[in-house]
Parts: structure tokens; C-alpha cells; sequence
């Protein structure tokens, strides 16, 4: 799977909200949509399906950082049987600050920006906040 920091040159993040998980602010995630789909074009996918952000309006960066953690219960559904834990790819794009945000509301509820302290602080998954604490390093 990918998971895209979307962030400002000042470093604010953007978080939404699952419309399966209430108050469990995250960063875009997802997976590839099937083999055949090339890597690099997977968040780029999941950043329009989610947020209605075109990423070639900002610049998308591979962290080269892999995440592998346990599946949450509630979420191993999703998943083939079997399948107990996940290996997230991390992304970073960077868009210009009032970048307008379309929630795909079958999938999320609300958003917000902070400054990426805050949002580190306000994500549900460790993963994704040790990332967004991460930002400072790959915007050098």
C-alpha cells in the first residue's frame, strides 16, 4: 500500500477522516487498484480519488520508506484471508498552500491542515505520524 503526506512548503499537513472511523485523522492511503497498475501511479490515484488534489499541481517525492506493522482487526476484511500484516510505501507531495480539497465521501468526512506537529499529534496511526514528523528532513 502508499501512504501520501500532502503537504505546504511551511510544512502544514493535511489529515481526513474515514467515514468508517470517526475522529481517526489520517494521511492519504490506499492500495494499488490491481497488477497492473505501476507503483508510482498509485498515490497519485489515491490522492485524486480521495482528495480531488491533481498531484502534478505540486511535487510528489518517494521517500524510499517502507512501513511494515499488524493490520488493526477492525480492518483485516480488506485484506486476502490470511493476511494479518501491511507494508505501507511512504510518499510526500508538496502543493501550494490553499491547494482546494474534494473529499470523496463515500471514503471521508472531513479534512484539515495543520502545522505538522499538530498533525502528527492528532494521527490515528503511528506509521503516519512518524512520517509527517519525518517532513522536515525530505523538505531540506
Amino acid at each position: 500500500s502508499v501512504l501520501v503526506v500532502i503537504h505546504t512548503p511551511t510544512l502544514d499537513v493535511l489529515l481526513i477522516n474515514r467515514t468508517d472511523s470517526p475522529g481517526h485523522w489520517q494521511s492519504v492511503t490506499g492500495s494499488k487498484d490491481s497488477e497492473d497498475e505501476p507503483f508510482d501511479q498509485t498515490p497519485i490515484r489515491e490522492v485524486r480519488e480521495e482528495t480531488g488534489i491533481d498531484a502534478a499541481l505540486g511535487k510528489l517525492t518517494d521517500w524510499a520508506l517502507e512501513n511494515v506493522y499488524d493490520i488493526y482487526p477492525r480492518y483485516l476484511h480488506r485484506y486476502a484471508p490470511g493476511v494479518t500484516r501491511n507494508r505501507e510505501h511512504v510518499f510526500g507531495l508538496c502543493v501550494p498552500a490553499g491547494t482546494p480539497v474534494t473529499l470523496n465521501p463515500r471514503e471521508h468526512t472531513a479534512y484539515q491542515w495543520l502545522p505538522y506537529r499538530k498533525a502528527a499529534d492528532a494521527c490515528f496511526s503511528p506509521s503516519n505520524a512518524e512520517a509527517i514528523l519525518m517532513l522536515p528532513e525530505f523538505m531540506a
